[in-house]
């Protein structure tokens, strides 16, 4: 009974299908546009904080740079 309510149906006028297709690939292409902005503005937000958060405090000083530690050397697996 509602399944025809619902169904999605594409015009028959081969302008209106053009059209609205225009349309939803202008809609997309909005949406792609808004997402890089808001993705740009965020990395944005995030390095300026970033920046001012490091700003009154020195750098870190490296202690040493080697690694200490032990290791053991593992055989290949052999496949069969």
């Amino acid at each position: 009974m509602f399944d025809a309510v619902f169904a999605p149906r594409k015009p028959r006028h081969p302008l209106l299908r053009v059209g609205l297709g225009l349309v939803g690939l202008a809609l997309l292409a909005v949406l792609l546009v808004f997402g890089v902005i808001i993705g740009v503005g965020m990395l944005a937000v995030g390095m300026v904080t970033r920046v001012l958060g490091q700003r009154g405090r020195p750098a870190r000083a490296r202690a040493d740079a080697t690694l200490d530690g032990e290791f053991r050397v593992v055989d290949k697996p052999l496949l069969r």
